[in-house]
């Protein structure tokens, strides 16, 4: 039940593009732009998806060339880089994770196996919202806000700044709530708060619980 602050870096996994020179591609929304509205807006979701997004995989190809992660799966360089090649691969993670996570028809509860965890490690699934709300709040400057499962099924909080990500922790990454700028100051501002409580509302649990099943 303990939230962590945690200074580190993450993980990840794209697809790769044959038909270009391209490593990795971007991975297009399973909606449409407008379909997360009011929630998040389309304009939002262009400039989050196309621009930052796809941002960070262009600039992933550029590193990568003629280093020794050259030829290396995504989720071996996020584990192993340093530096802006750390941070571009996982950030292309994270950003997959996060967009697949969201739908305009979200189940809203978790399934049977992940709501008896999440009620084990933190009484309720309100109780869950509100410690991932305040750690959202909390984080100073940019970063990420993640659920995150052990292979034994245990639950805990982890809040990152920059590109963090719990699988360099040996942790496997449930849900991320994205607070840097980019991803809700076109609709909210300064208002992170409100931000992340708007989300709570696309946030489809049957793809949480899937992940869950399968860590």
């Amino acid at each position: 039940m303990t939230v962590f602050l945690l200074v580190t870096t993450f993980l990840p996994m794209m697809t790769t593009d044959s038909l270009s020179g391209s490593r990795f591609a971007v991975k297009e929304l399973p909606y449409a732009y407008e379909a997360l509205a009011p929630h998040v807006s389309a304009e939002t979701m262009h400039y989050h998806h196309d621009r930052h997004y796809a941002g960070y995989v262009g600039k992933l190809n550029e590193l990568v060339i003629d280093t020794p992660f050259a030829d290396q799966p995504l989720e071996d360089i996020v584990q192993s880089a340093d530096g802006a090649l750390y941070n571009n691969a996982a950030q292309a993670w994270n950003h997959e994770l996060f967009f697949e996570q969201l739908s305009p028809q979200p189940q809203r509860e978790p399934s049977p196996e992940l709501r008896a965890a999440i009620d084990r490690d933190f009484g309720s699934l309100d109780a869950l919202r509100t410690r991932m709300n305040q750690a959202a709040a909390g984080l100073f400057g940019s970063g990420w806000v993640w659920l995150a499962t052990d292979s034994d099924g245990h639950l805990s909080i982890l809040a990152e700044p920059n590109a963090g990500n719990p699988l360099r922790h040996g942790l496997i990454p449930l849900l991320g709530l994205d607070v840097w700028e980019h991803a809700y100051y076109i609709d909210y501002r300064n208002r992170r708060a409100d931000a992340v409580a708007a989300l709570w509302n696309v946030i489809d649990w049957a793809c949480v619980s899937d992940r869950y099943a399968r860590r």
